[in-house]
């Protein structure tokens, strides 16, 4: 009897050791680890065996495994090896969820099945979690069954290039960092008052000038809320108060744009990686790029517009649209260009902050109104968000907008992305529109994230615990109003994060929360095993180059 109990104890304290081993963001549905001491061994030996349309992912794999451990596998498709394989199968038993993939490791072996290319792909993220945070010549990969799929459709993530661009090769680098952690869509917000970043040939201006500022603003802008706040910024260490608050830019020209090859470039890596990029074009606020580019789509005659140099918005300065035919056909054409570059069915229009003061006083703007019916600012709002959605919808796209278009009436067939709160959500879902969580308190990465932080950052903190717990679904939801809500989102916006390695120090590690929140079922949410998963998704940082805030490592 006492050897019984030996032999259970013992079992129970390797399955113990082996489900330290396995440490997974996002947390997959189901892990069951093996009973045996065997591990799988990847070396140069190691097959890698799938068939077309399989390929993508294989080669995924091969390249990652080359680039952190220099090991190059051999993807062989015809192989009829049964031990030291990789191998990758799509297969049609796996319904519950078209995204869905089983991983099943041991000694001789580990398979991937899954029911969709996405699937496999989901599956391959799995997998490099699976290997060793540190470079080895003997790469080891526990005895595991994983069974995994994700909660939400929409799983996204946002970057803001119009504050401050950023090269192709960096757009990259941070689709690598969406799909290391199974996110499927990235918002890239091409357009504001900052820069115009997009090529669109039958406007040149936009790009010859709206994609350069002659400086920026130093410093937060001064305000309520920022009166104690103390940052550093060279060559001196400034402390905004309500008396000396100075609105001072450096005068240091910035900008840049992409072409429409470089774009293209962008989607198909992205599409390689099953993400899909919804584009954004600001309108009808948001515009003063465009404006300086075309001043004559403004609401002010004769007036000279300049791309913006400081952070301010709504009635700081005029950067609406005048509501005209000659706006709309303009926009008509630029989506044009714009739908035929991006497959995705979704176009974000913007939408958001449009202050109507600047059409309260445009006399243009009033003889529209009255000349097709509006008896308020509001209503134009909705007729401008109402007119550029039929057609879209007339090229079989979607629109997406975020709160604001709810103001004035909602567009037929928008999908409304929640900013404000959740208030904006809420309402969509009871209409019966999709509605995309994206609530500024809890996932807007550019907030800092401690209370007391070293670098300049935007609004109050936004900390780790706060994102890993926010639950997108609305409690005040019916089960009906929340299959509505498609999914959430995490914003980036780079008023003050103007390079890659501090695009890194505030995206990581609020995205793996993230990531946990959309793909992983609600009940197995436990923030105290996410950090303890975190120290070793730390260390896989640490092997790619990944700057992340030390301090998570002291607590």
């Amino acid at each position: 009897m006492k050897k019984i109990i030996f032999l259970l104890l013992s079992i129970a304290f390797c399955n113990s050791l082996f489900a330290q081993e396995v440490n997974i963001i996002p947390q997959p549905v189901s892990i069951k680890t093996g009973l045996s001491t065997e591990k799988f061994i990847i070396d140069k030996n190691t097959e890698i065996i799938s068939n077309d349309p399989l390929a993508n992912s294989a080669l995924f794999l091969q390249s990652y495994i080359q680039k952190y451990y220099d090991l190059k596998l051999q993807i062989n498709p015809n192989s009829t090896s049964k031990k030291n394989i990789i191998k990758l199968e799509i297969i049609t038993r796996l319904l519950k969820n078209s995204n869905e993939y089983e991983l099943i490791s041991d000694y001789e072996q580990t398979v991937i099945y899954a029911g969709s290319e996405n699937g496999l792909f989901y599956g391959i993220q799995t997998l490099i979690q699976l290997l060793p945070e540190l470079k080895s010549t003997s790469l080891q990969i526990p005895s595991v069954t994983i069974t995994d799929y994700p909660r939400f459709d929409y799983r996204g993530m946002h970057l803001d290039v119009s504050r401050h661009f950023f090269d192709v090769a960096f757009i990259k680098q941070y689709i690598d960092y969406l799909a290391l952690h199974k996110m499927n869509y990235f918002h890239w917000h091409l357009t504001d008052d900052h820069g115009w970043r997009i090529e669109i040939k039958k406007y040149p201006k936009l790009t010859e000038i709206g994609a350069w500022r002659n400086g920026s603003i130093i410093g937060l802008w001064p305000g309520k809320g920022n009166e104690y706040i103390k940052y550093q910024v060279l060559p001196t260490e400034i402390k905004i108060t309500p008396k000396d608050a100075v609105i001072k830019t450096d005068g240091i020209k910035h900008g840049g744009f992409y072409t429409q090859e470089q774009i293209k470039e962008v989607i198909d890596y992205a599409a390689k990686r099953y993400i899909i990029i919804i584009p954004e074009i600001e309108m009808p606020a948001h515009s003063m790029a465009l404006l300086a580019a075309y001043p004559e789509l403004g609401t002010e005659p004769n007036k000279k517009y300049e791309v913006a140099q400081t952070w301010g918005m709504m009635n700081k300065y005029n950067n609406i649209l005048q509501a005209s035919d000659t706006t709309f056909k303009f926009m008509e054409n630029v989506l044009s260009e714009v739908m035929d570059l991006f497959p995705s069915q979704y176009i974000h229009i913007g939408g958001d902050e449009a202050s109507k003061v600047w059409w309260k006083q445009s006399t243009v703007s009033q003889q529209f109104m009255k000349a097709n019916g509006l008896k308020s600012e509001n209503e134009l709002q909705s007729y401008f968000i109402r007119r550029i959605e039929k057609f879209v919808n007339s090229k079989g796209k979607t629109i997406i907008g975020w709160n604001e278009i709810l103001q004035g009436g909602l567009a037929p067939n928008a999908v409304v992305m929640s900013w404000q709160g959740e208030k904006g959500g809420t309402e969509a879902t009871k209409q019966n529109h999709k509605a995309i969580m994206t609530p500024e308190d809890k996932v807007y990465f550019n907030h800092a994230q401690f209370v007391k932080e070293d670098s300049l950052t935007a609004g109050k903190a936004s900390l780790l615990a706060d994102v890993y717990n926010y639950e997108p679904i609305p409690a005040e939801l019916n089960a009906e109003q929340a299959k509505y809500i498609w999914g959430g989102q995490g914003c980036l916006w780079t008023e003050y994060i103007t390079n890659p390695a501090k695009v890194q120090y505030q995206l990581f590690p609020r995205l793996d929360a993230l990531s946990e929140i959309l793909w992983s079922p609600k009940e197995k949410r436990n923030y105290p095993d996410f950090r303890k998963r975190l120290m070793t998704q730390f260390k896989r940082y640490d092997l790619m180059g990944i700057t992340y805030s030390k301090r998570y490592l002291e607590n």
